[in-house]
Parts: C-alpha cells; structure tokens; sequence
C-alpha cells in the first residue's frame, strides 16, 4: 500500500522537479538573463491553497457543491489564468525573450499537471496525505 503511494510521491517530486527547471532555464540561460518570469512561482504556490482550505471546510459541513468550493475553484483558475498570462504579457511587452516565454509556459503546464496529479493521486480517505 505504501509503496504505490511511495512511488506516485517520486514520480511527483520528478514531474515538478521538471518543470522548474523550466522555469529557471528561462530565467537563466545566458541568452535570456532576466529574472522576471520566475514570477510564476508565486501563483504556483498560492493556486491549491483556496481549494485546500475550501475542502476543508466543505468536509465539515457535509456538502459536496458548496459556494465556497465554487469561489475556491474560481479563485485558483484566476491564478491559474495569471501564471500563464504573465510570461505571454512580458513577452509581448519586450521584458523577456520569446524562448523565455516557451520555456515558462512549458513549465507551467508541467508543473500545474503536477498540482493535479497530487490532488488527483492523494485525496482518497486512507492516505496519509489526505490531510494536505
């Protein structure tokens, strides 16, 4: 039992490993040297909290449609929405190179797949993990 949970855990860690990498490429390669789109990482960290904190609550009041799943849901898309629409407007604006802005969105794909991939892998009642 714990082995399968083991083992989605490192693929996770991988998968998101990954797609910082990105990030950071973009950020740090010689031919770009800005720091700007590492700005995402921002939205990667607050986007699961209003959902964490709405299922909490939700489990508390018994209800599986709550206003307040819906206003986390909505709240996390617009971070969501944020961190891919950052990269495109600074390179639009002329901050970052246009690479730079493939390899952030790239790594905003794969590490927001990772987000999901936890939530997805992890919400089932007999994990340890499910109280995250």
């Amino acid at each position: 039992m714990y082995s399968s949970y083991f083992a989605g855990l490192v693929s996770l860690a991988f998968t998101g490993s990954i797609g910082m990498t990105f990030v950071i490429l973009a950020c740090a390669l010689p031919a770009y040297n800005v720091w700007w789109p590492f700005f995402v990482v921002l939205f990667y960290v607050l986007s699961p909290i209003p959902t964490m904190v709405a299922r909490r609550y939700t489990d508390n009041a018994g209800g599986t449609n709550s206003t307040c799943m819906e206003t986390a849901i909505f709240i996390t898309m617009g971070f969501l929405i944020s961190s891919f629409a950052l990269p495109i407007v600074l390179a639009h604006a002329g901050t970052i190179a246009l690479g730079a802005c493939f390899l952030t969105l790239a790594g905003n794909v794969i590490v927001y797949l990772t987000i999901l991939g936890f939530f997805t892998i992890f919400d089932s009642d007999d994990s340890d993990y499910a109280m995250w």
